[in-house]
């Protein structure tokens, strides 16, 4: 099997204190979620064989989060990474929610982990983000992570609260991060999330140095992150292409999946789905190769990070992220409407 391919172009000034640690992102990076038993159980024993199956094909940077599983995905992956030199792999996790025992008297959240006794609040405060890190830093089994990212500001998670949130974020959780950048226990900070608009709020009053852009940026849709992915080249902020199969849209070989955007999909979009198996399939094409391979074309994006669940997932997107796509594709998939006109194509 051929190894993950090497790192994808990013600009060249420095910019932000910790860009730098954003330039060894490979172009596949492993998603962590799943292996928090994200919409279904994984077992333990699976889950570390994936990781470490990742490993071994060349993916050398993985995500994860709290919220993953409440600790589940943080755990594993510190177990699976226990015996491999700390220098031969890299780390992004997450900030913004503790983790609590939940009363099984308490009904279960409805968040999509296949977890029990266990929930998560959201807390961007100074002590909740120190907390935060702390904690995961013994899950991971390690003293320091590559990436630090806020996870889940914006107007579409918090609603009416938004406004008060991105206070807290822009004077007390950013700041909190850049300190602890300043002290070697992340090399970079930003934001994990899945909305364009909080990033255009944030970016010109605090200089992030990455942003995890979930299911905006993807083979199924740009407009949604045009102007994000503007500002990123403009100030040299990284970005972390995530959800590349719009949450299991594009994912499958032969169909399109009946999910989007962490919902179920309607009609509408599974039609369109449909038009990019079929255009893929003339060509003799898996989708899912076209959908993990277009976000690097574009300047600001140093890494699709894709979530893995087993090593058939893994051997997968690696296969994927390596198929030789013809140039064409792309000006077929303009043509058909499918692609901006004036998106960025490998």
């Amino acid at each position: 099997m051929t190894h993950a391919s090497a790192d994808a172009a990013l600009p060249h000034s420095t910019g932000t204190p910790g860009r730098e640690a954003t330039r060894q992102l490979p172009r596949l990076s492993f998603g962590g979620a799943p292996i928090g038993n994200l919409y279904a159980g994984v077992v333990e024993g699976d889950a570390v064989d994936t990781v470490q199956h990742a490993w071994r094909l060349g993916i050398r940077h993985f995500d994860t989060a709290p919220y993953y599983g409440y600790g589940l995905s943080e755990s594993r992956l510190g177990t699976a990474l226990a015996g491999i030199p700390r220098t031969d792999y890299s780390l992004s996790t997450k900030v913004g929610r503790l983790l609590l025992d939940a009363d099984d008297s308490q009904p279960a959240p409805d968040d999509g982990f296949a977890v029990s006794g266990r929930q998560a609040v959201f807390d961007y405060s100074r002590d909740g983000i120190q907390r935060s890190v702390e904690s995961s830093l013994r899950r991971l089994g390690t003293d320091h992570v590559e990436i630090l990212l806020l996870h889940d500001i914006g107007a579409l998670t918090h609603g009416a609260r938004h406004p008060a949130i991105l206070r807290q974020a822009l004077n007390e959780a950013l700041p909190t991060m850049a300190e602890l950048r300043s002290q070697g226990v992340c090399g970079a900070i930003g934001l994990g999330v899945n909305e364009q608009e909080v990033c255009l709020q944030v970016m010109p009053a605090f200089a992030l140095d990455v942003v995890m852009l979930a299911g905006r940026y993807t083979l199924f849709e740009q407009r949604d992150s045009a102007q994000l992915m503007a500002e990123a080249v403009q100030r040299n902020v990284a970005v972390m292409a995530a959800g590349p199969y719009n949450s299991g849209l594009l994912g499958a070989d032969d169909a399109p999946g009946s999910t989007y955007n962490y919902a179920p999909a309607d009609a509408a979009t599974r039609a369109r789905a449909q038009r990019f198996y079929d255009l893929c399939d003339r060509r003799g094409i898996a989708v899912g190769a076209a959908a993990l391979q277009f976000p690097l074309a574009h300047p600001a994006v140093a890494t699709v990070v894709c979530g893995l669940r087993s090593p058939a997932e893994v051997d997968s997107a690696v296969q994927r992220m390596n198929t030789p796509l013809p140039p064409a594709l792309w000006d077929e998939l303009r043509q058909a409407g499918l692609l901006d006109a004036s998106a960025n194509t490998p």
